[in-house]
């Protein structure tokens, strides 16, 4: 008996959603919820965010997760509360308290020469609460078992560590980071510099490789348009307008326009020589002879007798 091919669910999607995660939420449950939404069949998030935090989190749809790797390896924009005086396990308020100190008097001068010490490339020890791994087993699920693992310090970038505002035994912090950076491990560094610890009590991230915070949308939004579409096509051409071009995630990048021969020859698979480009490296690659919606080609390569190389293409037709 010859067994049935499984249908593939869901309609293709392609492009990027800017969720706005809300709290209590994990990511994986709240890219669940989106992909349902969009009835799409293929979709992935570009790196997690904990339940306690809240924010931007960018979801790829279709071939627009080829891309996805490009978001995660971006820099990061965050806004954070810490609070004083209380050290925790994990760095915020969702785990035991480990100790408790007095707060000393602080003002925003001393809290700037803290800050000042964590700006520029710094080493981090990742938090046993994070999603790295050791032996296949995810950190935050060792650590929940009471078991610590050594983990080795990784370089980081930090390119802002701003004072926002000071209350009472509260900060209000915003980091501007690269990949990697944990906020929670930053905060609890910084509480042993100004001598009485501190924990994340609430964190928000802005922006994700350059994007803007006005582009997110909240699952609430997502479910209203749905529900007031009259029709199933009216819900997801609304839902589809949402989305940010396949070409979004990888928009830091420099651009090469080929013309319909050398787009032939790349979508080949073979390199081409495109003139008067001084562009170096990984680089966008555009159809200039196509239209809007289908210039985007992918990535490409600068070898080093110029000639462009593709590396990830989409899959058009």
């Amino acid at each position: 008996m010859k067994r049935q091919r499984r249908r593939n669910q869901g309609r293709p999607v392609n492009g990027v959603f800017l969720l706005d995660k809300p709290i209590g939420l994990s990511s994986n449950e709240a890219l669940q919820r989106v992909k349902r939404i969009f009835n799409a069949a293929k979709a992935g998030h570009t790196g997690s965010l904990d339940p306690l935090a809240t924010g931007m989190l960018p979801i790829c749809f279709g071939e627009a997760t080829k891309f996805s790797q490009f978001m995660l390896e971006a820099d990061k924009v965050y806004r954070t509360r810490a609070k004083l005086g209380v050290r925790t396990a994990s760095g915020d308020s969702d785990s035991d308290i480990l100790q408790t100190r007095s707060v000393p008097q602080l003002d925003k001068e001393m809290i700037e020469t803290a800050l000042q010490q964590f700006r520029g490339d710094i080493e981090q020890v990742p938090s046993m609460f994070s999603a790295l791994k050791h032996q296949g087993e995810p950190l935050y699920k060792l650590a929940r078992q009471g078991i610590e693992v050594e983990r080795k310090p990784r370089p980081v970038q930090i390119y802002k560590f701003e004072l926002l505002g000071l209350q009472d035994d509260e900060l209000e912090l915003e980091i501007y980071c690269s990949k990697g950076t944990y906020v929670r491990t930053l905060v609890d560094d910084l509480g042993e510099v100004l001598g009485c610890g501190a924990h994340v009590i609430a964190l928000r991230r802005l922006s994700v490789s350059g994007m803007k915070p006005s582009g997110m949308h909240s699952l609430d939004e997502l479910e209203q348009i749905a529900a007031k579409a009259e029709t199933t096509e009216e819900c997801f051409r609304n839902l589809d307008a949402m989305l940010l071009p396949i070409a979004a995630t990888v928009e830091n990048l420099p651009e090469v326009e080929l013309s319909e021969l050398m787009t032939f020859y790349v979508k080949q698979g073979q390199p081409v020589f495109v003139p008067n480009t001084s562009a170096q490296g990984r680089v966008i690659l555009f159809n200039k002879a196509a239209d809007k919606e289908n210039r985007f080609l992918g990535i490409g390569e600068v070898l080093d007798d110029g000639r462009v190389a593709p590396r990830r293409l989409v899959t058009t037709g």
